[in-house]
């Protein structure tokens, strides 16, 4: 029979007493201390097997390339999806304001996107036609108004500032602009522009469906997105997010009033100082100052220079014109359209707008500025009131 306390069995820690077993060895006095036997290692730790271990990291690493990859063919939709919610965010103000007439919200999304479906039938209608002409005319007239450049008197100043180099230059750029095969392959080839048409206009209808569903639903959305807060956090959780897509939606729908207000003063200085193709001007103008704060800024130069090209005293009026409606915009329209907005620094607006632009494009730059807006937001009632509670 073998006594309980033979010295020779071996030693271990009772989990219920609390022992611990290397206090134990290193308590233990005289010869007859005896070591613990250590714990197995886990099995993920173990390098006993080396293959076994490399094979489970090399489908570790397969799968997250996979999603990767995964996640690059699912881009356009990811963009698409986004595009959609910010336009529901965007038309939402417009629809509390039926709701708040007694017009209820089915009515009111059928309402608004009627308008919407006008509009854009009187776009295809006047607009499309006149502007498809005004192209042709601007690649027409492209040698002419060179020609009448280089006879300038603003011409010769330069030249004299530059030397002869500039009429080369200004050859060699009306050459590359007045051959088809040029412009043609700045677009990728007729076939590539028109397969790019053809899938703009599908990314187009598939925008305008999904903005249908985001508008309709949009509440079921919001509550469905709180519930996965913590029940005690969910009031806060609630109100936060209201403040946040009411604040996108102002900013959304501010944004395309003030390009709509700079569109309509394009095109009258172009139309009243006799520049050429004022609505060309005037589309342009709403498609580059709907890019947030340095939009207008862009156009301003963009326009500016191209009218050089027709008449320099026309274009001095209009660059003091366009840079007096900017500071106009800046100080007084733009805090009144956008005074349900959350604000935020100028410099993070344009950190927003740079960095949105570099991975989205256009869509990146609108974004942007309510996404850095919204994440300002949380940090402002979220994480500053914790760090605040730590003492």
């Amino acid at each position: 029979m073998t006594d309980a306390t033979d010295s020779s069995a071996p030693l271990r820690a009772d989990p219920a007493a609390g022992t611990d077993a290397a206090a134990i060895s290193d308590g233990g006095a005289g010869d007859g201390a005896l070591a613990p036997i250590p714990a197995p290692p886990a099995k993920w730790r173990s390098l006993s097997n080396p293959f076994a271990v490399g094979f489970l990291l090399t489908l570790g690493g397969l799968a997250a390339l996979l999603l990767g990859l995964a996640f690059s063919n699912l881009v356009t939709v990811v963009i698409y999806i986004v595009f959609a919610m910010f336009a529901a965010l965007g038309l939402d103000p417009v629809i509390k304001w039926f709701e708040r007439h007694n017009v209820k919200r089915g009515w009111g999304v059928v309402i608004v996107f009627f308008v919407l479906l006008l509009v854009l039938i009187g776009l295809l209608w006047l607009v499309i036609p006149t502007l498809v002409t005004q192209v042709g005319e601007f690649f027409k007239d492209l040698p002419a108004t060179f020609a009448a450049f280089q006879q300038s008197d603003f011409f010769h100043w330069l030249e004299g500032i530059f030397g002869e180099g500039l009429s080369t230059l200004v050859t060699d750029v009306q050459t590359f602009l007045t051959n088809p095969a040029n412009i043609a392959a700045i677009g990728g080839g007729a076939l590539k522009v028109g397969a790019s048409i053809a899938t703009g206009i599908s990314g187009l209808l598939i925008v305008i469906v999904l903005t249908l569903y985001f508008v309709l639903s949009l509440s079921s959305i919001k509550d469905s997105l709180i519930r996965f807060a913590p029940a005690r956090n969910r009031i806060k959780v609630r109100s936060m997010t209201n403040e946040i897509t009411d604040s996108v939606g102002d900013y959304l729908m501010g944004m395309v009033i003030l390009a709509f207000f700079n569109s309509v003063i394009a095109f009258f200085l172009h139309l009243v100082l006799g520049l050429p193709f004022p609505l060309l001007m005037g589309v342009l103008a709403f498609s580059i100052t709907i890019i947030p704060l340095v939009g207008p800024v862009l156009y301003w130069i963009f326009a500016s220079v191209l009218a050089l090209f027709s008449d320099p005293v026309a274009a001095l009026i209009f660059a003091i014109c366009y840079l007096v409606y900017i500071q106009i915009e800046a100080y007084v329209i733009t805090p009144k359209v956008m005074s349900k907005a959350i604000e935020i620094p100028g410099s993070l607006v344009v950190i927003g707008a740079l960095i949105g632009g570099t991975l989205l494009g256009l869509l990146g730059a609108l974004v942007a500025v309510p996404v850095t807006a919204s994440i300002l937001l949380i940090i402002k009632q979220v994480l500053i009131p914790r760090q605040d509670a730590k003492i």
